[in-house]
């Protein structure tokens, strides 16, 4: 066990840390929490209640430190945390729907989300969830940026290559001739 770390196991304690871990409905992760505690109560080093609830050396040092502090109510309950990430601004927000809805820069046919990203200054992502909000997505936004000019070079080769397609004549005996020949390698099951 860690040096310092002195476990006051009360025998209400005992009582309630036993009820948590015969209780049925009760949330694993207090089940666990409650096993780390009756284990350093009894003793056990840090290695043996690692191995008995299957949790790292941070995680049982948290919960001893935490059950020496707050008691059983600091087992029972999780510690809030700050949110991730603030909310876009408003002015954000209302920025990406006025592009959205304006025509595009350019020669642009359509606002692709990288273009509305660039424009507005926040991620791709954060231009997803914008048009998802206000249900814009769908209709509004071309997915593919090779098509976003007319006339770009890589846009007009993409355009002559979707339109040239190999006769299904000669597609089809292609693959006639692969499962033709497939068919004559495998011997059939009368001559097994």
């Amino acid at each position: 066990m860690r040096a310092g770390i002195v476990v006051n196991v009360t025998r209400a304690d005992r009582h309630r840390l036993e009820a948590i871990i015969s209780d049925r409905s009760a949330p694993q992760k207090h089940v666990w929490r409650a096993n780390i505690i009756l284990a350093t109560a009894d003793g056990c080093g840090t290695a043996e209640i690692m191995r008995r609830s299957g949790k790292s050396k941070p995680v049982v040092w948290r919960w001893q430190a935490r059950f020496m502090a707050e008691g059983i109510e600091g087992l029972t309950r999780d510690k809030t945390r700050k949110p991730g990430k603030q909310p876009l601004p408003t002015a954000t927000v209302e920025r990406v729907v006025e592009l959205t809805l304006g025509p595009p820069p350019g020669e642009a046919t359509h606002w692709t989300g990288r273009m509305l990203a660039k424009a507005a200054g926040v991620s791709l992502r954060s231009v997803q969830r914008i048009l998802e909000a206000h249900q814009l997505a769908p209709h509004r936004i071309r997915r593919s940026s090779c098509r976003r000019t007319l006339s770009s070079p890589r846009s007009s080769r993409m355009s002559s290559a979707s339109t040239s397609i190999l006769p299904p004549m000669r597609l089809f005996s292609r693959s006639t001739k692969r499962a033709k020949s497939r068919r004559s390698t495998v011997p059939s099951r009368a001559c097994r």
